[in-house]
């Protein structure tokens, strides 16, 4: 049996306003080459100045992710020669980074899990090669150095997991993270978090030979990839060859990894010391500054929700990790109560719909008070919980309010004894296999007759008294 063993580097694009060392705007999708300056194309004679900023959105993030900061740490130049890269290298940090030794707990489907963090560190971003064409093929290739000198924050994980899965759970988490933060978008698709991806695999505790995949532009392929590379080393090994130590690029289109280049060795960048950036100083009063300003996490706020409002584990945790529909479930919850009500209709009707829409819960029509009144109107048996949902649907398309609906509608609950006998009885009499089979001991046919009831008094019928006389009439028959 293979063990898979798998690390993570994640580059979390820092949402200042201007670059890491100069003023240059890091606003994104301008027009190539406008947002640039000498510090950040590389210019002979340009001295770089820390964005401050910078150090406050890494120094939050890496309390969070619950790293120790170093109070001391110090930058260096990367040396590598690539054309997106103006000054022939990058500066980063190496030796001492900003945080380092810390975790983060993932939960889900696939239980708990601790991922313990090596390092957490700032660093400059390259420019962006374009190709005109596939890149195999090109004729002519452009540089935009609009990227040059972005702030990032590197987080490199320990090969703690063991599952494509895993993977996928920490990568939510740690998206959910920032944007609760307000330290970076987290959109993989402006390139504001990118990830690399460390796997081998091997038969006993030791470490197989490390691949890190590259490309991998979206947390779903992050997944495919570790899925597929996965299977491709067990493969080999099987055939009694050896693994290569390389860096390989995910191809979105078929699903496959493909060698890139045999992996750089540390050794190979040639750090050194960057000169012309002191060394950074952090004291015990700023990070407690920065921990007083961290808000409730995600992952805390899943854990709460359960055990102060009972929702269920999945409800919870699609809430929590979205801040804007965590803001919401709670404000409406402290307005009308009923939260598993809430939780119910917000993550089965009012998700479905921005989804289908694509917009967030603040541009939805459907407010505290709507909800509130939708809440009334179930309690004074006034609609069903069936209805109910008819209803919100009708209110997240028009923005009429649940009242109007119910009125115009005519959708107010039949809680006429009579009517729901006779109902009952129709339903009982024209449907006498369905009955000789409740008679014989089938009870879960029970079932059969309380939908066709509803469907004759379209979904009207007051539950509590549809289940009491449909029972008296069918015990009737049984004795």
């Amino acid at each position: 049996m293979y063990k898979p063993t798998i690390g993570l580097e994640i580059h979390v694009q820092l949402s200042t306003k201007s670059k890491i060392f100069c003023g240059c705007s890091t606003e994104f999708a301008q027009e190539p080459n406008t947002q640039v300056c000498p510090v950040c194309i590389g210019l002979p004679g340009v001295l770089p100045v820390l964005n401050e900023k910078v150090v406050e959105y890494g120094t939050k993030l890496a309390v969070a992710l619950n790293m120790t900061i170093n109070k001391y740490s110090n930058f260096y130049r990367k040396n590598y020669f690539y054309p997106d890269l103006p000054k022939g290298y990058q500066i980063t940090q190496y030796s001492i980074p900003l945080g380092s030794e810390g975790f983060l707990e993932i939960h889900g489907n696939i239980g708990n899990q601790k991922v313990r963090i090596l390092r957490g560190h700032i660093e400059e971003d390259s420019g962006k090669s374009m190709h005109s064409g596939d890149i195999t093929e090109s004729e002519f290739s452009f540089i935009d150095f609009n990227r040059s000198g972005i702030p990032l924050m590197e987080i490199v994980t320990y090969p703690d997991m063991e599952t494509p899965d895993q993977a996928y759970e920490f990568l939510v988490l740690l998206r959910s993270i920032v944007r609760y933060l307000g330290v970076s978008s987290g959109d993989m698709e402006k390139g504001a978090m990118r990830c690399d991806v460390n796997v081998s695999v091997s038969k006993d505790n030791t470490m197989g030979t490390k691949v890190e995949i590259k490309n991998l532009n979206s947390f779903k392929s992050v997944k495919k990839a570790l899925e597929y590379e996965i299977a491709r080393q067990i493969e080999v090994l099987e055939k009694g060859e050896r693994i290569v130590q390389e860096t390989r690029h995910f191809d979105e289109h078929d699903g496959t990894t493909k060698p890139m280049r045999t992996k750089e060795e540390l050794n190979d960048y040639r750090y050194f010391p960057e000169p012309d950036i002191p060394p950074l100083s952090i004291s015990d009063e700023y990070v407690a500054s920065i921990k007083r300003e961290i808000p409730e996490l995600p992952h805390k706020k899943e854990e709460r929700l359960i055990s102060e409002f009972g929702i269920s584990k999945d409800y919870s945790r699609s809430i929590s990790y979205s801040q804007k529909l965590a803001e919401y479930f709670e404000d409406v919850v402290s307005f009308a109560g009923h939260p598993k009500e809430v939780s119910n209709f917000l993550m089965v009707n009012v998700v479905a719909f921005m989804n289908d829409k694509g917009v967030e819960i603040d541009e939805v029509n459907f407010d505290k008070h709507k909800f509130k009144e939708l809440l009334d109107l179930i309690d004074q048996k006034v609609i069903s919980g069936n209805i109910a949902k008819e209803v919100i649907d009708e209110s997240l398309v028009s923005g009429k309010s649940p009242k109007q609906i119910v009125e115009e509608k005519g959708l107010t609950q039949i809680t006429d004894e009579d009517a729901i006998k006779n109902a009952v009885l129709e339903a009982i009499n024209e449907n006498p296999t369905p009955l000789n089979q409740y008679l014989g001991g089938k009870k879960q046919v029970y079932g059969f007759f309380v939908g066709v009831v509803m469907k004759k008094t379209k979904n009207k019928a007051n539950p509590d008294l549809l289940n009491k006389i449909l029972m008296e009439e069918l015990n009737k028959l049984s004795s």
